[in-house]
Formats: C-alpha cells, sequence, structure tokens
C-alpha cells in the first residue's frame, strides 16, 4: 500500500508535541549494520512473553529493593531528580570497567553472544536491546535480582552484588563474608549426615566423625571446584538429591539382622555405589557428553525435579518434629520469624535475622532443650534412656522413652568423648565394597544431580559473573564435581559431593559473589574438621531440632527448584500442564510403589518414617532377576527421578518456542575466547587451560 493511502497515514498527536525520547542503545546487530532506529527504541520482547512498548523519554536507573520488590524511589534535590547526575557516573563506571577488562574502546560487552533477560540470546547471538524501566512483573526481585546495564545485556556486571566474582576486597573482608556464607548454608552441610548415620546404626562417636568428615571435603572440594571447575563461588557439599537413595540402600533387605557393626558395614556398600557413580558422572562431564545432554535440560525441566526432592520427605519432617513437640515446634516457629518477619531488620548494615536464620534459630532452640534437660523436665523416676527399649519392662519408661530420646541434649556423648584434634582420613570405615545394583541407582542419581548443576551455575552466573558459562565450562564444573564425589566416597561421607542448590539464595541474600570469600572460608571449614570437638556439639542436637530444621531446608529446596520457572513463560498453559503433571506424578506413581505388598503388621522394626524406603524388598516389580527387581522398584519409588522422567519426555516432544521453554542459552566459545571479562571469569589459573586447550568440549 503506497504511503498516500489516507489508512496509512499517521494520526495526528497531541499539541504542544512531546519532547522526543532519547533513543535506546541498539543492539549489536544494529551496531555491526549501522542501522539507525527512527523510533526511541527497539522492540523487544520482555521475559513475560509481551512486547515491550518503545520507552519512555530516558530515566535514571534505580536499583530494585531485594526485600520491597520494587524500585527505590528517586531523591530529589531543588525540585529536579538527582538521577541526571546519576547517569553520568554510572557511563563513566561502566567505560572505566570496559577499560579494566582490556575491550576496546568502541566495543562492549553486550555484544556477540549475550544473554537477554531471560537468558536467551537474540538473532545470530545478538543481544536483544532491553527496555530501560524495569518491566511491572520484573520488579519482584526477592531471591534473583537482575540489572541491565547500558548493553542491554542483563546480570552483566550487576551494581546491587556487594562484592562480585573477581573482587578481593582485602584479607579480613573477604573473610568475614567467606566464614558469613557458609554459616548462612550451615543447614545443607550439616544436616545430612544427622539423618543417615543413626539410619545405619550408628552411634554418636560415628556420627560426629562423619560431621567432621563431610566439613572435611566439602572444603577441600570447594577449592578444586573453584579453581579447575566453573570457578563460580559455589559451596560443594553433601547434597539431598542422594539422601533418599541413601536412604533405600541403607534400608535393603540385605542389611537386616546384621551383627556387630552395622554402621561401617552398609558405609563401605553406600562407598562402593559413590565412587562408581561418581566415575560415572565425570565421564560425563569430562568426554562433552554432558553438553550433548544440556540440550533436553530446560527451566521447566529443572523446576518439578528438583523441587520434588525437597517434597520427597514430606513423611520425614514432622512426624519426627511430633516426638517432642515443644521443642519442634520452637525451632519451626523461629526459623520462620528470623527469615521472614525479621529478614528486614538490619544491623550494622546487615540483614542478620535473614542471613543467619537457620544457626540463630539453631542456637536458640539448643539452649531452651538444655535448659528444660539441666531442669528435669525430661527426667522420669526409675528410666534409663542409655537402656535399649527392647530391655524396658516398665510400662511408665516405655511411654517416656521416646520423648526422653528425642528432646534431651545429653542423649549424645559425642562432645565429652570426641578428640580435640582429628584428621579425617581415607577409607576410615575400610575397604569400600562395590555392588553393580546399587551403584546403577547411584548413577542415575548422579545424573539427576548433574541437572540440579544447570540452574545452579545459571542463575549464579548471571549474579556474580559478567557473562552465564559456556557448554564447556559447565562441562568442565560436571566433570570436577564428579571427581569431588569419588573423594567424598573415598573419605566416606556417605553421599556424594556436588553444588548445594541453596548457593544461589544465599549468593543473592548476602550479596557476596567473589570467589576468593568462598576460598577462604572452605579453608576455615578445613580447619574447623580437624577440630573434633566442632563434630560432637553437631552431633548432640536433638533429633527433633535437626527433624525442624529439614522442614525449613526441605520447604527452601522446594521454592527454589520452582524459583527456576522465572526463566521460561510461568504463565504458559503448555508449561503449567508439564510442571503440574510432573509433580503429581512424582508423589502419585512412588506412593503406589510404596504402598504396594506392604500391610499394618510387616516392617515393624523399620520406623514409620523410614517405610517408603523399604520398597525394594515389596515393590511391584518381579521378575527372575532379583538385582533387576531391586534397581526397577527402587528407581521407580524415587520422587525426584519420576519428576526429571516426565518432565524431559514432555518438554520436549510437546512443542513450544523457544521463549516459552526458557530454554538455556550459554556463552558462546568464540565470543567468550575475544572476551577479556570473560576469561578472566572462567579461565583455568596457573596457564593450565593452554595444556587442555585441545579439549574444546570442557573449556572456553
Amino acid at each position: 500500500m503506497s504511503s498516500s493511502d489516507p489508512k496509512s497515514r499517521p494520526k495526528p498527536g497531541s499539541w504542544p508535541p512531546a519532547p522526543e525520547a532519547a533513543p535506546l542503545p541498539p543492539s549489536s546487530w544494529a551496531k555491526r549494520t549501522g542501522f539507525r532506529p527512527k523510533f526511541s527504541g527497539e522492540t523487544n520482547v520482555s521475559d513475560s512473553g509481551q512486547m515491550s512498548l518503545p520507552p519512555r523519554p530516558r530515566e535514571p536507573d534505580n536499583q530494585p529493593d531485594l526485600e520491597a520488590g520494587r524500585a527505590r524511589p528517586l531523591p530529589v534535590a531543588n525540585g529536579e531528580p538527582e538521577g541526571q547526575k546519576a547517569v553520568a557516573d554510572k557511563d563513566q563506571k561502566v567505560k572505566r570497567r570496559r577499560d579494566s577488562d582490556g575491550l576496546p574502546k568502541g566495543s562492549s560487552p553486550g555484544q556477540n553472544g549475550t544473554a537477554n533477560s531471560n537468558g536467551h540470546a537474540g538473532a545470530n547471538g545478538a543481544t536483544e536491546a532491553a527496555p530501560r524501566r524495569v518491566a511491572r512483573n520484573e520488579e519482584v526481585v526477592d531471591v534473583l535480582p537482575q540489572s541491565t546495564d547500558d548493553d542491554g545485556f542483563v546480570g552483566s556486571r550487576p551494581s546491587h552484588m556487594m562484592y562480585e566474582l573477581r573482587d578481593t576486597p582485602g584479607l579480613v573482608p573477604i573473610g568475614l563474608y567467606g566464614f558469613q556464607h557458609y554459616l548462612s548454608i550451615l543447614g545443607s552441610l550439616i544436616l545430612f549426615p544427622l539423618v543417615i548415620v543413626p539410619a545405619m546404626g550408628g552411634n554418636s562417636e560415628d556420627t560426629s566423625n562423619v560431621v567432621s568428615t563431610v566439613l572435611f571435603v566439602s572444603g577441600v572440594t570447594t577449592l578444586l571446584h573453584t579453581t579447575f571447575g566453573s570457578r563460580l563461588p559455589l559451596i560443594q557439599g553433601p547434597s539431598f538429591v542422594f539422601l533418599a537413595p541413601a536412604l533405600a540402600i541403607i534400608n535393603s533387605p540385605g542389611f537386616r539382622g546384621l551383627n556387630g557393626n552395622n554402621f561401617k558395614h552398609i558405609m563401605k556398600e553406600l562407598q562402593g555405589a559413590i565412587i562408581i557413580a561418581s566415575a560415572f558422572q565425570a565421564l560425563l562431564g569430562y568426554s562433552g557428553i554432558m553438553s550433548l545432554f544440556l540440550r533436553l535440560i530446560n527451566p521447566v525441566v529443572v523446576a518439578p525435579t528438583i523441587a520434588a526432592v525437597g517434597l520427597s520427605f514430606y513423611s520425614y519432617g514432622f512426624p519426627l518434629v511430633g516426638t517432642c513437640i515443644e521443642i519442634g515446634a520452637v525451632q519451626i516457629l523461629l526459623v520462620i520469624i528470623f527469615s521472614l518477619y525479621l529478614r528486614k531488620v538490619s544491623i550494622l548494615g546487615h540483614r542478620i535475622f535473614l542471613i543467619y536464620a537457620v544457626p540463630l534459630s539453631l542456637v536458640i532452640t539448643w539452649a531452651v532443650a538444655f535448659l528444660l534437660t539441666e531442669t528435669g523436665a525430661y527426667s522420669y523416676k526409675g528410666c534409663d534412656p542409655n537402656v535399649p527399649t527392647s530391655n524396658i519392662i516398665s510400662e511408665h519408661c516405655r511411654k517416656h522413652i521416646s520423648r526422653m530420646k528425642n528432646c534431651r541434649v545429653d542423649m549424645s556423648h559425642a562432645l565429652k568423648s570426641s578428640p580435640w584434634f582429628r584428621f579425617p582420613y581415607p577409607l576410615q570405615w575400610g575397604t569400600p565394597v562395590f555392588q553393580w545394583k546399587m551403584a546403577l541407582i547411584m548413577c542415575v542419581v548422579s545424573i539427576i544431580a548433574s541437572v540440579d548443576s544447570v540452574g545452579s551455575y545459571h542463575a549464579s552466573s548471571l549474579l556474580v559473573a559478567s557473562r552465564p558459562p559456556t557448554q564447556g565450562v559447565f562441562s568442565r564444573g560436571i566433570g570436577l564435581e564428579g571427581l569431588s564425589s569419588v573423594l567424598a566416597g573415598l573419605w566416606g561421607t556417605g553421599s556424594g559431593s556436588t553444588t548445594l542448590t541453596e548457593n544461589v539464595h544465599t549468593i543473592a541474600v548476602t550479596k557476596m559473589g567473589s570467589r576468593r570469600a568462598v576460598e577462604l572460608g572452605a579453608c576455615i571449614l578445613i580447619i574447623l574438621s580437624l577440630v573434633g570437638k566442632v563434630g560432637g556439639f553437631i552431633a548432640s542436637i536433638p533429633h527433633a531440632i535437626v527433624a525442624a530444621l529439614l522442614c525449613f531446608m526441605w520447604a527452601m529446596l522446594t521454592a527454589l527448584g520452582l524459583s527456576n520457572l522465572r526463566y521460561s513463560e510461568a504463565g504458559s498453559s503448555r508449561n503449567i500442564i508439564i510442571v503440574g503433571l510432573s509433580l503429581f506424578f512424582s508423589l502419585s506413581i512412588p506412593a503406589y510403589f510404596q504402598q504396594y505388598g506392604i500391610s499394618s503388621h510387616s516392617n515393624k522394626s523399620v520406623p514409620i518414617y523410614f517405610q517408603p524406603y523399604i520398597v525394594a524388598s515389596h515393590g511391584p516389580f518381579r521378575s527372575k532377576n532379583g538385582g533387576v527387581n531391586y534397581v526397577m522398584n527402587t528407581l521407580l519409588s524415587l520422587h525426584m527421578v519420576i519428576a526429571f522422567l516426565v518432565a524431559v519426555i514432555l518438554d520436549n516432544t510437546v512443542p513450544g518456542n523457544q521463549q516459552e521453554r526458557g530454554v538455556y542459552v550459554w556463552s558462546e566459545p568464540e565470543t567468550a575466547r575475544r572476551e577479556p571479562a570473560v576469561i578472566k571469569d572462567y579461565g583455568l589459573p596457573f596457564r593450565v587451560g593452554r595444556v587442555f586447550r585441545w579439549v574444546k568440549w570442557v573449556g572456553l
């Protein structure tokens, strides 16, 4: 239609005409071609899937309030916003940052292969121009805030972080912040052994030794990961992904009726399974197979898989809290009050209650339990809590023995008996025992752990790094996680050592993303692991308090898993149905396997909260091969396995565009090699990268 057509003529606007809006910086495609837009801004697709309107006259960027979920108001001086000066200062800051990263004067970090606010790259790897104002649906940034720089790249050197990936403010600050980082994630490090060691029949001394071993291995593997892995500030430790399969192996039919030290016998079997599975994970990473597998893993797959890990322990959480309700309920209420109602309270510039919600509530509740124990609240005449339940004759003592064991803080003698110095050493429980059926279960679990790491790598890189990592860096990180889990199997932690999901929340809350701070904190953790009394104190925590903390940790894990949906179209009917089916079947199908062939009078020797993990002895899968029956019944009773299978099949077969699915987009290797900032973020130190330059699938 010609321009003379009256229908195509522009309608007259208001009079007097509005001042012309300042144009947005053009995208990288426009920079290469010299295209200059006629409008005030380039059309862009936002995270919500709606087309962004041309922006209003440029306004100064005000940083969002991480807790209030909205932008902070701009200060006004002499009737004029002070934002004009802030914009100029920001431009100077960006210019200085480019110079420090070694970029050419006319270049920008947003060119060639960068991502938009959803982690997606534009056409031909180019960056799409982002709207200058934060969209309404992006203002709620309680966990993972994202900021847009002048080049339209979201997450590039975010200014809301106190310390970023390569910042080294000094020995004392990074030491304090590094120790704070580990304190805030304390629950994920210490609660795993407090669950599995008693389940294996271990005593308080065994629990103390395993706790010290977990702290030691976590420190060592974190140093390895920040140096030779993904190089992101991610703490490695015993992931809850390994907890359900570990409990299933511990409650295997072959371990019932063992005489002698059940703990060491079961631990050696568990070590063998973890070592084989870890070697399999290392092979996936360093061979480059993980880069191919990465194409199937999207936010719609990661979200229900990780959420199912937290939801799967509902039968363990509050039932054990109820054994000492007055202590367990106090613990739950305190951690909720600290993390939610007092999260905005700041002391000396730090949100103490939000950052230290778990350790603060733990100390207070333990002190309350100690006072109740010392005042005789859990002492009953003629009853000794150290006597086995089977040897108690008095009906009066049988009635109160559960409260005595779960409420008293002196039930564990680990604090008194533990030495001041103890060095954890490999094979301390004996030579590992290898069985193919247990190893096969753990190999499947190692794939789930790798899926967990996908979301953690991507989200943390948007917070602290200049760009998301390349697929090669991701494969390298998975490979090193496999080697780290081999070390965990040799030392005998009862779990693999992988990236903890809670890392992302901790980084966003503490605003600390310095790699050096995490490394120094890992050194402090190694030193603490050598003090036997530390493990003894942790082992003395009553079971009810442990269960109450686990309720909070598993709820956080579920929420963090679902938070990955913000990288996709969360309101899409396609995604809603896929996530809903994945979560429902992850609860319903394992329930069928767990309840099949079980009666109310069977397995009375197993506590009620461990009943879901004895499915190998009565599951519906019954063939002529007992080993195949064991593997199939156990795997199909794991909630995370069902969630992953349903999500990955549906997400990769149901049609959907890239933006709707929220496909993770990683940095292109060619582009990353040309940007000094990316090389400094992910390049291997000590010129190790040059030795393995030919291995293109595990590096930049």
